[in-house]
């Protein structure tokens, strides 16, 4: 396991941590051991994702740069984006999408590394994006002030809802039932089956990072030194911790070693593991902290696939398909458009790709392949005709 962090200074930190057994023979010592230091961006980090083999880091130098974590080496840089890179989101270990204030968003093959759809997203710039656990559809915010509704599998808008400001986040839960938008100190909480406001949640300071602990619990770092645990169905307060000097950029939650941990990133340059109790009214215990020295901006995780890990999913919340329960109503509401794009996509997921692009094409059914075929039969007319002239 690895942590990954961007910061102003134009460096990326790798830190691994490895659990070490304590005297009783427990995994309770956790030390983070300094791995590396990437330099590849001419201006500060402002995004960072990761898969199973690689890392990449956005910046507002406006390039997305690869890392390879198996072997430790850059493995180059992607150049599309006309503006600082907002958001960096991958799909599983075969694309990734990005998104930028130039107002596109990109969708790359993450084996190839190549751009597969770019899309005109937002009149503004692109602020967030999250993709749903099925892989079906993304929500994207941006300074247009709209919350734009994504299906990956035809690559095309789906559903546009104006909201009042302009958004910074936009979060789906674990099992993709709702979703959280983050408008300066407000979290409103949205439920997939009517795609309306279901109660708001009010955080002391403008909000800087959330992540899901689970279905109803919702992790909020602002721009102060307190996270605060809320449950985004009462929208009541569970329990709040200082857990930095300074305000807290970043969090990322996930599951290793029958651990549930949750890592925060703060400006105070301190990177931090805390371990999450079973009750989240109780505030979770300080696993191991390291000093980067330096004002973070972004954190990752780099899970190594060999390691037990369920990344950011509490046991029950496996990514389910989209609920098909639709509305009560005869009008089409924002509720019924969403849920309809994943009815919709749903009988193609399992031979069609985020941009609605065959991953494995049968053989013989491509476009390549057709070709060869007519080719084939062209030459097949010229050879009987050319048969029939010799007989005459």
């Amino acid at each position: 396991m690895e942590l990954v962090a961007g910061c102003y200074e134009q460096v990326l930190f790798g830190f691994s941590v490895h659990p070490e057994p304590n005297a009783s023979g427990d995994h309770q010592k956790w030390t983070p051991v300094a791995d590396f230091t990437h330099h590849a961006h001419t201006a500060s980090l402002s995004a960072v994702a990761a898969n199973s083999r690689f890392v990449v880091t956005g910046s507002k130098d406006e390039t997305i740069h690869i890392y390879d974590m198996k072997k430790k080496i850059d493995h180059g840089a992607l150049v599309h984006h006309n503006g600082t890179i907002t958001c960096l989101k991958f799909h599983g270990n075969r694309h990734l999408i990005s998104g930028a204030e130039d107002g596109l968003i990109c969708v790359w093959d993450a084996k190839k590394w190549e751009c597969l759809k770019s899309i005109k997203a937002h009149k503004g710039h692109v602020t967030f994006l999250s993709i749903h656990p099925s892989g079906k559809l993304a929500l994207s915010v941006g300074t247009d002030k709209t919350l734009r509704t994504w299906n990956l599998v035809e690559g095309r808008s789906a559903f546009i809802k104006n909201i009042k400001q302009n958004a910074h986040i936009v979060e789906w839960s674990p099992r993709g039932e709702k979703y959280v938008v983050v408008i300066l100190n407000k979290i409103d909480v949205y439920h997939l089956d009517t795609a309306a406001v279901s109660g708001t949640i009010t955080n002391e300071k403008r909000v800087s990072s959330v992540t899901f602990l689970s279905e109803s619990v919702l992790a909020v770092a602002g721009d102060e030194e307190v996270v605060r645990f809320f449950d985004t169905d009462s929208l009541m307060c569970l329990c709040e911790f200082k857990a930095h000097e300074n305000r807290v950029k970043d969090m990322f939650s996930f599951e290793i070693l029958e651990h549930h941990v949750i890592v925060t990133a703060s400006s105070d340059g301190f990177i931090k593991m805390w371990k999450l109790a079973q009750d989240k009214k109780v505030p979770p215990s300080l696993l191991c902290e390291v000093n980067t020295n330096a004002r973070l901006t972004c954190l990752g995780v780099w899970l190594d696939s060999v390691t037990d890990t369920k990344e950011s999913l509490p046991p029950a919340a496996e990514p389910s398909a989209v609920s098909k329960e639709q509305p009560k109503g005869s009008k089409k509401e924002s509720g019924d458009a969403v849920q309809e794009e994943a009815r919709k996509s749903k009988p193609n997921t399992k031979k069609r790709g985020l941009t609605g692009v065959s991953e494995k094409p049968t053989k013989g059914s491509g476009p390549v392949a057709a070709k060869k075929r007519k080719v084939g039969e062209i030459l097949e007319k010229k050879r009987k005709k050319k048969k029939i002239r010799v007989m005459q």
